[in-house]
């Protein structure tokens, strides 16, 4: 039987598995894998698996939840409910190699003691890129799992907290991507109207072989900031390993091009057709999704409209704070289109940064250009609607503190009319928030 087993395993490294089975491998080893997490199994396991099912009646093809399940059973005392579990589960998505290893490491335990993943005598002459890739899959089951960990869960963050790097969603944008690099989390909230955003979904999503911010081209790192769809990719035009589609990022924006930052092709996408997923750090910068659950997200982004935040960490704030961090970037907005529209020069580049650029131009110019169009206005209107604001992980921006407003402006003067998309870097200095760019 060891030997049948052996077969199995080693099968699966194969390099058609790749980073599916480094997976199933971690999991083997649950025994050592979940016993760092006590205040979730096998005590709260009832819990944890109602909390499974609600995600599975939200999004049935949701096939981490079904994997978990019969994690959370094999921990339980109850290896044959996670054998079936998981038997569904491969019918359903027989390419899940993690699935698959996971079920071959219950079975393992039926005849010998599993002290850690990968860890026993059929997986003990793995060469070094085999013991990278069980590396890995220790690393993925343990992001997998933390989803379900309250401490962790942006689930049970939601119940009382918001993330503050979406404090408004503007009427054109339906739904806007936060990505979370430490947790390897994608998760999806949506607008509500005179409402906070609602988190209405999260995946697991793979990033860049390199921890950290990108700042240079090729450094195999996810970059961290605010960024937007750009466009749309179809499967047919795009190699195999992109999966069935892809959606580019603005990357580098106006803010890393200003820092230097180099490198392009930055996308969300998905899975190469071989593999269910891959390994949480394993591309070269792009956020990669299983195909099923790109499927399930594609039809929610808008190029052009659609917001994608990444973050090493999320900042969770108590619904007040957040409220209050709105407001504030909202009542400055306010105040630096009254006081433009007043005409009133010296008031209206009071809400400029000394760091100040817009194509071109640096504060002096664009002060000298601002002076000279008033000089020949009677009147203006300026109304602004449909206001985003994004705010920037800190450690993307050296610790300094920005918000991203993007807007319609409509505007009309005595002799000039518009109405234009804007964007605006707004920088918080001393509690008041100065705009450092200006651009469309």
């Amino acid at each position: 039987m060891l030997k049948i087993l052996g077969v199995f395993f080693c099968s699966l490294f194969l390099p058609l598995a790749h980073a599916q089975a480094k997976q199933p491998q971690m999991l083997a080893s649950l025994e050592t894998t979940l016993s760092s997490s006590r205040h979730v199994l096998p005590h709260n396991a009832d819990d944890v698996l109602k909390q499974l099912d609600l995600r599975l009646d939200a999004y049935p093809r949701d096939y981490e939840a079904q994997l978990l399940r019969g994690l959370v059973y094999f921990k339980s005392g109850k290896p044959e409910q996670a054998l079936r579990e998981l038997d569904d589960l491969l019918r359903e998505v027989p390419d899940f190699h993690l699935a698959s290893l996971i079920r071959g490491d219950i079975l393992l335990s039926r005849v010998v003691a599993l002290k850690n993943i990968g860890k026993n005598r059929i997986l003990s002459q793995l060469t070094s890129n085999q013991t990278a890739r069980l590396d890995a899959l220790r690393l993925e089951v343990k992001f997998r799992l933390d989803s379900v960990r309250p401490r962790f869960s942006a689930f049970s963050h939601a119940q009382t907290r918001l993330p503050r790097q979406i404090l408004k969603l503007g009427k054109s944008v339906e739904y806007a991507v936060l990505v979370e690099k430490s947790t390897h989390r994608l998760y999806v909230y949506q607008r509500q109207k005179d409402q906070p955003p609602k988190l209405v979904q999260n995946y697991y999503v793979s990033t860049g072989k390199k921890k950290g911010n990108k700042y240079v081209k090729g450094d195999l790192r996810t970059p961290e900031g605010v960024y937007f769809i750009t466009s749309w990719i179809p499967k047919d035009r795009l190699p195999d390993e992109y999966g069935v589609g892809a959606f580019p990022l603005n990357y580098p924006n106006e803010l890393d091009r200003h820092d230097g930052k180099t490198g392009y092709g930055i996308w969300l996408h998905g899975t190469k057709s071989s593999y269910y997923s891959r390994p949480p750090l394993d591309s070269e910068g792009c956020m990669v999704l299983t195909n099923i659950d790109f499927n399930s997200l594609k039809n929610e982004m808008r190029p052009g409209a659609t917001p994608v935040v990444i973050v090493e960490k999320i900042d969770w704030l108590p619904p007040k704070v957040w409220q209050r961090e709105r407001d504030k970037v909202l009542s400055a907005l306010e105040h630096w289109r009254r006081d433009w529209e007043s005409l009133d020069v010296d008031r209206y580049l009071s809400h400029y940064s000394n760091n100040f650029w817009s194509q071109g131009y640096n504060l002096k110019s664009w002060s000298k250009r601002k002076r000279r169009i008033a000089r020949n206005k009677s009147y203006q209107k300026i109304q602004l609607s449909d206001i985003s604001l994004l705010a920037y992980p800190e450690t993307a921006t050296g610790k300094k503190d920005i918000v991203v407003a993007r807007f319609q402006q409509d505007y009309h003067s005595s002799n000039y009319q518009s109405d234009v998309s804007k964007r605006l870097y707004l920088q918080r200095n001393n509690n008041n928030w100065k705009i450092i760019y200006e651009g469309r």
